[in-house]
Order: C-alpha cells, then structure tokens, then sequence
C-alpha cells in the first residue's frame, strides 16, 4: 500500500464519514433524541435538524421555477463548539463531522467508530444500505497563476481560440471504482481572490459504497479503509509538487 505525506498544514476544511442505515418504524424523532445522553459531555450542543426537498413547477410562460420545500424534523445535530466537531443522529443513518484543523485518519475513524456505537446500540438498524467518506479541501493558491495545471492535474481546459481567463468555474466528474465497488464524485471550483491576493480552489471528494450490511456491520470498517485510500489516490494524484509546497 502507498504511504502518503501526512502535512502539517493540510488543506481539509471538513472530513465527514456517513452511515445510511435502515431503522426499526418504532424509532421516532423524540427517541433520537435520547442519543444525546450518551454524549453531552463531549457534544453539548443541540440542534434539530429539518429535512428539506426541492420541487419543479412551470411558471405561465413555461420556465421553471424551483420550489424549495422544508419536511418535519429528521434528526439532531450535536456539535463541539471546543473541537470542531459535530454527530448527526438521523432518523436515515449517522454522521461525524470534523471541522478544521484535522489532524489524522486513524483519530478520525476511531472517534467515528466510538460515537457510531453509541448509535449502533441504541437504535438497533436494521441494515446499513450506503458507507461514504467526504473530504473538503481548500487550496489557497498564491496570485498570479498562469493555469490552474501549476496546482492541480484535473481542471476546466477552455477552446484555445478563446479568451483564457477564468473568473470561476464549477466542474464535477464522477470516478468508477470497480476493484473495491465504490464510486466518488469530485467536486472542484473557486472562491472570489482574496485581497492579499489568494485564490482559493476547492476540491471536494466524496467517496461512497451502495452496499447492503446486515448481519455484517463490522465490515463497514474494512470497507472504510478500502474507501480511504481510494480518496487519497484521488487526492495526491490530482496535485502537484507545487502544490505540496503549500501544505508544509
């Protein structure tokens, strides 16, 4: 297996790890709410989360208008304010946020897993349908650049005959993994240039595997670390050296 660079200043702003899972009708939003006990020490926060959705209508002159629509309450989010950190408690599964800084995978995926036990056990799901890692990076690129390949290997290419300034792009590719039957979608785009002069890019991998776990939940973890190291292939294959200089 490659070994990667471990950077003292590494861009991740987020890393989320999720779990999509199927729970008993009995659970209900008020039993949800039980799982903070097990953690208000470490997450004293409490926010209810609202799930949304997004409808289509056509307007009289046949546009579309977009209807943007709240449902009821589907889980809570339990959040660190002191370490950055959040778990959500839905009633479709479980998240663990960890804002900046980030320190490491192996404290990542051991504090996911602790707090992801608490919820095992109190909840009881009836499978796990869907595992996924993201991470968000913010790559603060010093101004001017000639092209966007000085930083990172996958980016816009416009016409040649066309102006070659770009004040912003959004662009995302969605990679097979057929080896360990995963899929990512990698997000890139840019924020406005800041006034000392840093343009900051965004990348963002979302790493996921669709995959039916009853009786075999242990094995989300080995397949965690199948999907770890697909999206650091993803990431260190898609920057350069120039790029590495940034995150020392």
């Amino acid at each position: 297996m490659t070994e990667y660079t471990v950077f003292p200043n590494a861009p991740i702003t987020e890393a989320l790890l999720d779990i999509r899972a199927e729970l008993a009708s009995e659970v209900n939003i008020e039993r949800l709410d039980s799982f903070h006990e097990l953690i208000k020490e470490r997450f004293p926060e409490k926010k209810q989360r609202i799930s949304t959705a997004v409808g289509f209508r056509l307007s009289s002159e046949g546009t579309t208008i977009t209807l943007p629509s709240s449902g009821g309450p589907d889980g809570f989010f339990f959040r660190s304010p002191r370490e950055n950190k959040i778990v959500q408690a839905r009633l479709d599964g479980f998240t663990f946020n960890k804002l900046k800084p980030y320190e490491d995978w192996n404290k990542f995926s051991s504090e996911a897993r602790s707090l992801w036990d608490f919820y095992l056990k109190q909840f009881n799901p009836k499978k796990i349908i869907r595992i996924a890692l993201r991470y968000i990076n913010r790559i603060e690129v010093p101004l001017p650049i000639k092209d966007f390949s000085e930083y990172i290997l996958t980016n816009p290419e416009v016409a040649p005959k066309l102006s070659q300034s770009v004040s912003h792009f959004f662009m995302q590719i969605a990679l097979p993994n057929p080896g360990i039957q995963a899929s990512a979608m990698i997000t890139q785009t840019m924020e406005p240039p800041t006034e000392n002069q840093i343009l900051p890019l965004i990348f963002d991998i979302d790493v996921f595997k669709e995959k039916i776990y009853i009786d075999n939940k242990e094995e989300i973890w080995g397949d965690f670390e199948n999907l770890h190291v697909f999206k650091n292939e993803i990431f260190f294959n898609s920057i350069t050296d120039k790029t590495k200089e940034l995150f020392k």
